[in-house]
């Protein structure tokens, strides 16, 4: 008998058989990257609950443990788990949740393992849906019970699942904190209302594929493969946060395009608040990216970029006063800013004064790219409760420190009278607290595309700060947000707050 099977060939000739003969069915699902005696036994005790067992393993895509993970495929996850004796059927799930075999199977018992007994325990905080899903198909939740073993800690000890520098580096973080403490750091953050300040961009991405060289020019020839448009810019940082928390307000200034609006009404209008100013003079920032995809792995090259932004980047005074009272009139409202100040044009003196007098907690990230680099400056700003910053951004701060970050990183605390961190690409991250410098190692090296990666950390970062978490915990939490966000191509998707826990948790299993 093959005991691999589909979830349309169980539901339609299998299950049906089953019922014939009055024969009850168990279902347990997981992962199962790396088989251990804690599956074993149970799976041993899932099939003493019933007749038949039934494993469903999530797909790889669908998996949340961090970039590189599952260790091994979908395949071979199936092959060892229909090597079992107790094992009657395997079937691949394909969501983010086990709705769609509960759906196929029907089971009489899903059976979780115990430490699932209380949901509160659930990071995924699925367990309480899957109970009345089962229920729902007249089935009920069991739990094993036994010795709980961890296949997220075999693979990052015994099979380099992470670097000896990660590995050491969370053996000393988890002897000054827990993950219960960062779940109650979330806990709180989930009631925190939120307001985030910046330019709304949308960000081109066109794919093609590079020929090579014109034979007549120095430009690339490539040959068009397609395009998609993300929400990027300050929509990115608060998409991000909306995972988090339910209170995020968004305010900006963009152009009168109506199907820009709509668009933005349309994906955002369930997750945020939205508080737009329109302008009848400057189009709503768009940056065009041209890319090459690498042909052996999921990795991206820029070609070439263009952009909209208009050399005289000072909005209409109608436009403008709109925008300055809406924002002092709300932003007292809020317990935590997020000003993303990306250099073309929204932020200016008045405006920058306006938030660090008002705002309750200021989370600050005042980037250097091409179209401003060398007057977008972080230390126009003198108050921030923590910032987050690049280590081009810093060099262009404190040019005399470019060869000490560390002195740099210290003068800009000092200058901004709070905490923040230093990005610093593959190399991880120092976060600074007062005077002292702690230092984070990068989680992965396995990168997609960097664009949106820095915004990921501060969006990560910044949210736990603002609950009162320590900077070692924010450098942390905004590492593993850089390392998601360095792993989804261009802002098309936000990291999640039930990623960042589950890779959290990742790493705390060493």
């Amino acid at each position: 008998m093959d005991k691999i099977v589909s979830k349309e060939v169980f539901r339609e000739k299998i299950k049906e058989e089953l019922n014939r003969e009055g024969r009850t069915i168990a279902l347990c699902h997981g992962v199962f990257d790396l088989l251990h005696p804690g599956h074993i036994i149970h799976l041993e005790q899932a099939k003493g609950m019933a007749d038949v067992l039934v494993v469903s393993v999530t797909a790889a895509k669908y998996v949340r443990k961090g970039p590189g993970r599952p260790y091994f495929d979908d395949e071979m996850r199936m092959k060892v788990l229909a090597a079992l004796e107790c094992v009657d059927y395997v079937m691949l799930s394909e969501g983010y949740t086990v709705d769609d075999i509960i759906e196929s199977v029907e089971p009489d018992i899903y059976v979780k393992g115990e430490e699932y007994a209380r949901a509160e325990d659930d990071i995924t905080g699925k367990i309480v849906e899957e109970k009345a899903l089962v229920e729902k198909h007249g089935g009920r939740i069991g739990f094993t019970t036994g010795q709980v073993f961890s296949s997220t800690k075999l693979i990052n000890i015994a099979m380099s699942g992470l670097s000896d520098e990660v590995r050491a580096f969370m053996e000393n973080f988890k002897t000054r904190h827990t993950m219960k403490e960062i779940r109650d750091y979330a806990d709180k953050i989930s009631k925190l209302k939120v307001l985030v300040v910046g330019d709304v961009i949308i960000d081109k991405y066109t794919y093609c594929n590079v020929q090579g060289i014109m034979s007549k020019d120095m430009g690339y020839s490539a040959r068009l493969s397609h395009s998609e448009e993300y929400l990027g810019g300050a929509v990115a940082i608060a998409r991000h946060l909306a995972t988090f928390t339910d209170s995020v307000t968004l305010m900006s200034i963009i152009g009168d395009e109506e199907e820009i609006r709509l668009r933005l009404f349309d994906e955002l209008a369930d997750k945020m608040q939205l508080k737009l100013t329109y302008s009848s003079k400057f189009p709503t920032i768009v940056k065009h990216r041209y890319l090459s995809r690498n042909e052996k792995r999921e990795e991206y090259k820029k070609i070439f970029a263009i952009n909209n932004i208009p050399d005289d980047t000072r909005y209409e005074e109608d436009a403008y006063a709109d925008f300055k009272e809406k924002l002092e009139e709300k932003i007292a409202d809020y317990d935590a800013v997020f000003l993303c100040d990306f250099g073309h044009g929204l932020i200016d003196r008045e405006i920058l004064n306006m938030i660090q007098k008002n705002a309750k907690y200021l989370i600050l990230n005042c980037q250097t790219n091409s179209t401003n680099k060398g007057l977008n400056i972080i230390t126009k700003y003198t108050r921030a409760d923590v910032f987050t910053l690049d280590q081009q951004e810093l060099k262009l701060a404190f040019p005399e420190y470019a060869l000490d970050e560390q002195k740099g990183l210290k003068k800009l605390a000092a200058h901004l009278k709070g905490n923040g961190w230093l990005t610093r690409g593959s190399k991880g991250a120092y976060g600074v607290c007062g005077q002292e410098i702690q230092e984070c190692p990068a989680f992965t090296l396995s990168v997609k595309d960097t664009i949106g990666a820095g915004d990921a950390f501060f969006a990560a970062a910044g949210i736990f700060a603002a609950v009162g978490a320590p900077v070692e915990v924010g450098t942390f939490i905004g590492n593993i947000g850089g390392a998601l966000g360095a792993n989804i191509v261009g802002n098309k998707e936000a990291i999640e707050k039930v990623n960042v826990l589950k890779y959290a948790s990742t790493l705390m299993n060493v």
